[in-house]
């Protein structure tokens, strides 16, 4: 076990500056519960609209937790063949949605992405669970009705690279395609490895982040035996409240979030729209308990530092946290303190929570209204079950 550990030095960083490996971002695409549309969706989160409901997708009269963030009225119209639509899971449905969504923002369609090195694209999108209702449909027919009842299509529909795959197989991707799975940390681990291709010169472009679709039974169950889900079954669309006093855990989701992730050098040729800039990243293990943050988010302030390192930015630089806060007992904390290890004047820093906060918490969280804030330098936290912590850089794209 870890007993003490020294706050992070972050040496003089150095900024990257060959355009080569330089990584810009030049597409987004999503499939949210508030919203396919990332100016809709953007609008709605400035605006405090909850996409969180009572879940009626299946009975769960007889649960303590009856509300999740469902997806409803998702269309795949345009996107996915009508005969694979009835075959593939809602996690490679949101995938192949979003991701072809994010390659028309990029003006990356079919007739472009012919005239491309294709064998230098590729698709890096992880799910934590992958297709977890095909999984549980096919164990329960092969329990109740034996072998004939299992679907041919139940392993190429539950494993966790089904998205990347089908992503690559549609938009004839041949660079690097597969799935890093690494619980809620699973997004930022992919982005990581995406840029880490490109900056090695192993591909121009990648498609990356996270697919989910664990709104169903077993999945609910399961975090509730771990006491990890709100209770707040009354009051749905104020069950997420990250460092609140009354905060009593995370709500289950499900969608998509992709990247088109490409270096600047291609995208200058090109003449691509530049969206943002990823600066760098860094992934680390908390090595303490398979649940449960380390107290003093030791873990947490190695991974911010390392990401900062990596980055070449100085704590400094930085006046934005997009905080992992999942709205859990000890999580919530431990991340605050982590954060202030690393950035010793956060009076100029926003990150985002809501309401009554916690007395350890002296960051701007912009609580309960939105509020401009000229980003310099932001980070984005994200921690997984087995201490998998994760940090990225991003800011502002200056030439």
């Amino acid at each position: 076990m870890i007993k003490s550990m020294a706050s992070p030095i972050i040496s003089a960083p150095k900024r990257e500056k060959d355009p080569k490996k330089r990584v810009v971002i030049t597409g987004m695409g999503l499939v949210s519960v508030i919203g396919s549309d990332v100016d809709m969706f953007y609008d709605k989160l400035l605006a405090g609209e909850s996409g969180v409901t009572l879940i009626d997708n299946f009975d769960a009269s007889d649960l303590p937790v009856k509300i999740a963030g469902k997806i409803r009225d998702f269309s795949a119209d345009g996107y996915i063949d009508a005969n694979e639509h009835k075959h593939i899971d809602n996690v490679t449905k949101f995938c192949l949605v979003a991701g072809k969504k994010a390659l028309q923002s990029a003006d990356l369609g079919l007739e472009v992405l012919k005239r491309l090195d294709r064998t230098r694209i590729g698709a890096l999108v992880g799910s934590g669970v992958g297709g977890a209702s095909t999984f549980a449909a096919g164990t329960q027919a092969y329990y109740e009705q034996g072998l004939k009842a299992v679907s041919p299509f139940m392993v190429p529909n539950y494993l966790s690279n089904v998205g990347s795959a089908k992503l690559a197989i549609d938009a004839g991707f041949m660079g690097p395609t597969y799935a890093i799975a690494a619980a809620c940390a699973t997004s930022n681990y992919n982005i990581c490895a995406a840029a880490n291709h490109i900056r090695k010169g192993e591909a121009d472009i990648i498609v990356a982040g996270g697919t989910e679709a664990a709104v169903i039974r077993h999945c609910i169950a399961g975090f509730i035996a771990c006491r990890a889900l709100s209770h707040r079954n009354d009051e749905p669309e104020k069950a997420s409240r990250p460092w609140d006093k009354g905060r009593d855990g995370f709500v289950m989701s499900e969608g998509c979030g992709l990247l088109v992730m490409e270096s600047l050098d291609h995208a200058i040729k090109r003449e691509a729209n530049i969206i943002a800039e990823y600066l760098g990243g860094a992934l680390v293990c908390d090595a303490y308990h398979f649940t449960e943050p380390h107290p003093d988010g030791l873990g947490v302030s190695a991974c911010i530092a390392k990401a900062l390192q990596n980055a070449g930015v100085s704590p400094e630089e930085v006046n934005y946290v997009n905080a992992h806060a999942t709205s859990t007992q000890a999580g919530d904390l431990a991340e605050v303190i982590a954060i202030k290890k690393v950035f010793k004047n956060t009076s100029e820093m926003k990150m985002n929570a809501t309401k009554n906060l916690e007395p350890e918490v002296t960051i701007d969280t912009i609580p309960n209204k939105k509020k401009e804030h000229q980003v310099n330098v932001a980070i984005s936290n994200a921690f997984g079950f087995g201490g998998q912590d994760s940090v990225v850089v991003f800011a502002p794209f200056l030439p």
